[in-house]
């Protein structure tokens, strides 16, 4: 007897390796597996045949089972079995340790229900196929087993056999025609034998339930769990509050001391996994009672993952995977090992400023909150990479993490981060992953996409308990992001999701400019990051330059060029112009100068302003370090050209293109970062905006369009560095320059909305919207059901390619599983719609069409079927435009063989009768006739011009940047008040009152004469004003505020962090920061925001009572000293 007795006469060969497969079931589970995975490659090759597929890229078992076609017409729960009958046979021919029985067993289950599926479907006799059975151990005969020896020599043997076979085949053109007519007979059989079986509905229990759990297994393979020991799973557990008292775990994991490290409660599909949390929690209750430890508590449905260390104090949180047995076991010690953060030191040596020190506390303080995210904001040039070192440094110290990621969006950054780290924390290893894919340490750098491709690896050691995919989600215990904002997120956001550790976050965008997104993901309220120190306050307090803002611009930057507008020579020069296909235009827009129009004089009047006003080092003989931000490679070499001719006697030398196509970039930027040597101008496309640190640049100009905030501030920055002695000995550098000749200043002066660069969508993802918009724009109008379905088939195939082992595609499995079935888009509502496009579309698949002039093409023909469904005739109209535009230059082809096939119907779809009451089908069958042509249409190229018109500079004036220097906006008094005095600080008696000293009659006197001298106003102005400020002192303290460092001074006792919290320091900062503005400051403020904003009830939240009493003391004290002696 044989549970595959059904295929015996139709398939003979696949039977006998069913057969034999079955037949080993007790004796020899590991031969059993490995003709299990033979009998379904077999199967599978059949199968290919009768479906008429091409041989994938890879003629094995894994390529084929695994490809887009195939997969559309199995379906997942068949691709999963097949999946599942392979590992297992790979396991059993490759591994040395015992193959238990358990896992012979599945095999030859999921082997049965496989062929089941396609003896239903594929078989000349599907009548006979037993859709009611279940496969029976008691029916397997029982063989004689083998060694592992004799099985390795049988698979060498079976695979010899095979290529022998298809080498001959490939070799006789006589066996292969031969193969060919036998199954183009067979498959009539097959078609005639399928329309006329009995039983048309395949009632078979494919016992998805067990599946589930297999694929459960699985991941826990991946994260090498062998679970080979009867203890691992269903084991027995007592004290549950049920009637017998008893429970059975679904798996628990043990650690190499023989206590559990956690338990895992796997639930059906359909239900919600949270509902497995409770029972979870008693089994881990049970287990701690009678053995001493509480496991890490994790409960599933299969499709997702959920991890509870509630004795650790978290809360619980979905996770991408299962981790591993090193990483359980040191989470679990981590409950009793690890120190508080808010006590452990901070290494002054990398992070010796306050403000270093304070977002350090500050982090400690989030995460021994039991928050697992983070937000930092720092300006650039604040040494974000030094607090971060310092950050890890202590984490690692007290015991919190063991691995660090550290992600950037540049190989020179992650470069510049390697060598930070290892100059730093020299006694940890640092490993590039950019450059040494295979390095171990305990801090990683990488880029983005190097870590996306990393995470996908999979390992193929057969050792059960090797960890199969070394990047899991518990392989690191902190994610560091340098310069986090949306667009990071948007297209890398799966690895923050994959990763279980501790995420903190580093942007220098200022802190209001933060996207909401960016918040959200770190859990934060808008506005609201975890530590924040802005570039105001890094001047202010001495560590950073503040930029001087210039705004020149030219009319043709700021207005375009018009023909009209030009001499009569210039319009001559102008038509004589090589402009391309479409003629000279009438106007060249603002936009479009330095994009492919390069006039002359416009990069000689910027550079002649440069020159002539830019900051001098060398005695004023030589223009600082400067970077020029250009607009495209072509405006940089532009640039340059135009530079050489006007200033021949540098040699080429002076300035520089540094982009990421210039060779040999590197040493370029090692010059130009050298003091005193050439270049001393680097004309730069993006590649110096972020991560070069040259303390001497004191000019930058930028000559393209910015509207991205974070860009911006970014390339703000490389200025922003101290360099003492830069114009001599005692002469540091006070500020730098920002020439702006696009009109950049103005604009984030304004404040408007920036904007990151669109997150563009691939044309992948939006044929993908639109294809589920156009199923249920149809299903609304009762539309074409003939198109409905091509619709959903293109769908269903895109689906059925992505891969549920890609780290990015498995969050989704429920949903990709759901639809890989074909079924279920013809059961798609209106309301699911949504659903399908947000957990669907953009995902990867391995079903992808490379002509992305045809997948334009479609994308067109599919809005304006849309547009026809939806009536809208404007748009419609446009679209009809563009493929007519097509029609007619193919129509210029037509020498072509495929072209002139088609002509008929181009000159139909050229002309506008055809467009008459076209239906969305029509349109769908000239796009399936056309879209392969449309690559053979000529793209419009655009000459590059260069031009010499004569430009026009306009008027430079001085742009303060919002943020950048301290002070408000005061009546018209008070403002030119406050300027007189600025320009006069050094005045003995106005330092007297800015760095708190005490007052006396004399140089209130001093003060009136310097207000009366300012011209802001007459005596009796003065006099007004001192009385409402409650004396003249305390009036201009008002107008210049109180030194900084005079503020610090003052309340010195409670800004040292080895005394107060982060907490208490930073409230105590707050009053620092009004003082150093405002120059005093009543105690009532003490009550009021931004101080009840950190503390609900003002300084009673954080303070004991003489604490606040010395306080107050200390505001009275300080308001007192801008008034005389005895006033």
């Amino acid at each position: 007897m044989s549970n595959f007795a059904f295929i015996k006469a139709t398939w003979p060969a696949i039977h006998a390796s069913c057969h034999r497969a079955e037949s080993y079931l007790t004796t020899d589970p590991r031969t059993a597996c490995f003709y299990a995975r033979r009998a379904a490659e077999e199967l599978v090759g059949h199968l290919y045949n009768l479906m008429s597929l091409p041989t994938p890229y890879k003629d094995d078992l894994a390529a084929r089972t695994n490809d887009p076609a195939f997969k559309a017409k199995t379906g997942p729960a068949i691709t999963q079995k097949l999946n599942l009958i392979r590992k297992l046979g790979n396991t059993a021919v490759h591994d040395a340790t015992e193959i238990p029985a358990h896992a012979s067993l599945t095999s030859l289950r999921e082997l049965h229900h496989v062929v089941i599926w396609a003896a239903f479907r594929y078989s000349t006799t599907p009548d006979d196929v037993p859709t009611g059975s279940h496969f029976d151990p008691a029916l397997a005969q029982k063989s004689a087993p083998l060694s592992r020896d004799e099985l390795v020599k049988l698979a060498a043997k079976v695979k010899a056999s095979d290529e022998a076979h298809a080498a001959e085949l490939a070799a006789k053109d006589e066996l292969a025609a031969a193969q060919a007519a036998e199954i183009e007979e067979l498959k009539a059989q097959v078609a005639a034998a399928q329309a006329a079986k009995t039983q048309t509905v395949d009632d078979h229990d494919y016992d998805e339930a067990r599946t589930r759990r297999d694929i459960i297994d699985q991941m826990l393979h991946e994260a090498g769990w062998p679970l080979a020991d009867p203890q691992d799973r269903e084991y027995e557990v007592s004290g549950m509050p049920n009637a017998t008292g008893v429970g059975y775990v679904d798996y628990v994991l043990w650690g190499a001391d023989g206590l559990p490290l956690a338990v895992v409660e796997a639930k059906r599909t359909t239900k919600d996994a949270a509902i497995g949390q409770q029972q979870a929690k008693l089994y881990a209750d049970c287990l701690e009672a009678t053995l001493g430890r509480r496991p890490v508590i994790l409960y599933t449905n299969g499709h997702e993952q959920w991890l509870w260390d509630d004795a650790a104090g978290y809360p619980a949180r979905r996770v991408s995977g299962y981790l591993t047995r090193d990483e359980l076991e040191l989470m679990i010690a981590r409950r009793s090992t690890r120190r508080p953060l808010a006590t452990e030191p901070i290494n002054t040596e990398v992070a010796g400023r306050p403000y270093q020190a304070r977002a350090i506390k500050a982090v400690g303080a989030a995460f021994d909150g039991k928050q697992r995210e983070a937000l930092l904001v720092m300006a650039t040039g604040s040494g974000k990479t030094r607090t971060t070192i310092a950050l890890v440094q202590q984490l690692m110290a007290a015991g919190w993490v063991k691995r660090v990621l550290f992600l950037a969006d540049r190989t020179a950054l992650v470069n510049q981060a390697a060598r930070a780290f290892t100059e730093h924390l020299p006694e940890v290893a640092t490993v590039n992953l950019v450059t040494e894919r295979r390095g171990e340490g305990r801090v990683y750098v990488s880029t983005y996409p190097t870590m996306m491709n990393l995470i996908n690896e999979l390992s193929d050691d057969p050792d059960p308990r090797s960890v199969k995919r070394t990047f899991g989600p518990g392989y690191f215990d902190l994610v560091v992001v340098d310069e986090a904002h949306r667009s990071v997120y948007a297209k890398y956001g799966a690895i923050f999701d994959w990763f279980d550790g501790l995420l903190v976050g580093l942007t220098a965008t200022p802190k209001d400019e933060v996207d909401h997104n960016t918040y959200r993901l770190f859990q934060l309220e808008d506005g609201v990051p975890t530590d924040a120190y802005s570039l105001d306050e890094a001047v202010a307090d001495g560590y950073l330059v503040p930029p001087k803002g210039v705004s020149v611009g030219t009319k043709f930057l700021r207005q375009g060029i018009r023909y009209v507008d030009l001499t009569e020579e210039e319009r001559d020069r102008w038509d004589e112009l090589d402009w391309g296909e479409d003629g000279a235009p009438s106007e060249v827009g603002a936009e479009e100068i330095n994009r492919f129009l390069f006039n002359e004089d416009t990069v000689d009047k910027v550079l002649a302003t440069l020159m002539s006003d830019g900051y001098k080092v060398a005695g004023g003989d030589r223009l600082g370090k400067t970077i020029i931000f250009a607009k495209s490679q072509q405006h940089a070499d532009f640039i340059q050209q135009r530079f050489d001719i006007a200033w021949p006697e540098y040699g080429g030398h002076f300035a520089r293109t540094i982009t990421h196509g210039t060779p040999y970039a590197q040493s370029l930027i090692d010059d130009f970062s050298t003091p005193g040597k050439a270049p001393h101008i680097a004309i730069s496309v993006d590649m110096l905006d972020t991560g070069i640190d040259v303390p001497e640049i004191v000019n930058l100009v930028f000559f393209k369009v910015v509207r991205s905030k974070s860009k911006f501030w970014q390339m703000i920055g490389r200025g922003t560095r101290l360099r003492p002695d830069l114009y001599g000995p005692g002469q540091n550098k006070q500020d730098f320059l920002v020439f702006d000749f696009c009109g950049n200043l103005e604009f984030f002066q304004q404040d408007l909305p920036g904007s990151e660069g669109s997150i563009q969508k691939s044309l992948a993802q939006r044929l993908f919207e639109g294809r589920v918009g156009l199923i249920t724009a149809l299903d609304k109008a009762k539309g074409d059901p003939s198109l409905r379905a091509s619709a959903a088939d293109l769908l269903h195939q895109v689906v059925a390619g992505m891969n549920l082992d890609n780290f990015i595609v498995r969050p989704h499995r429920e949903w990709v599983e759901r639809y890989a079935e074909r079924d279920a888009w013809d059961q798609l509502t209106t309301e699911e719609a949504g659903l399908v496009v947000s957990e669907l579309a953009g995902l990867p698949s391995a079903t992808r069409d490379d002509d992305e002039d045809a997948k334009r093409f479609d994308l067109v023909v599919l809005r304006r079927q849309l547009a026809d469904l939806e009536g809208d005739a404007v748009l419609a109209e446009r679209l009809r435009e563009v493929v007519q535009q097509v029609a007619v230059a193919l129509l210029g082809k037509t020498a072509i063989p495929s072209v002139a096939a088609r002509a008929e119907l181009l000159e139909d779809v050229a002309g506008d009768e055809w467009w008459v009451d076209v239906t969305p089908q029509m349109l769908e069958q000239m796009r399936l006739k056309l879209r392969t042509l449309v690559r053979l249409v000529e793209k419009t190229k655009r000459n590059p011009v260069y031009t010499d018109f004569a430009d026009e500079l306009g008027e430079a004036t001085e742009v303060t940047l919002p943020g950048t220097v301290p002070g408000t906006d005061m009546e018209r008094f008070r403002a030119k008040a406050s300027a007189y005095l600025r320009a006069h600080e050094s005045n003995i008696a106005l330092q007297r009152l800015r760095r708190n000293r005490q007052l006396t009659e004399g140089d209130l006197s001093a003060l009136e004469q310097m207000l009366l001298e300012s011209g802001a106003g007459a005596a009796a102005d003065v006099e007004r004003a001192a009385e409402e400020a409650r004396g003249l002192g305390l009036f201009v303290r008002s107008l210049v505020g109180l030194d900084r460092e005079a503020a610090k001074e003052a309340f010195g006792g409670y800004l040292d962090g080895a005394r107060f919290d982060v907490h208490q320091v930073r409230f105590v900062e707050l009053i620092v920061d009004e003082l150093t503005l405002n120059g005093v400051m009543e105690p009532g403020r003490l009550y009021e925001s931004p101080y009840t904003d950190h503390a609900p009830t003002g300084p009673d939240d954080l303070f004991g009572e003489s604490a606040i009493d010395d306080i107050v003391e200390i505001l009275r004290e300080v308001e007192s000293r801008a008034q005389p002696m005895g006033a």
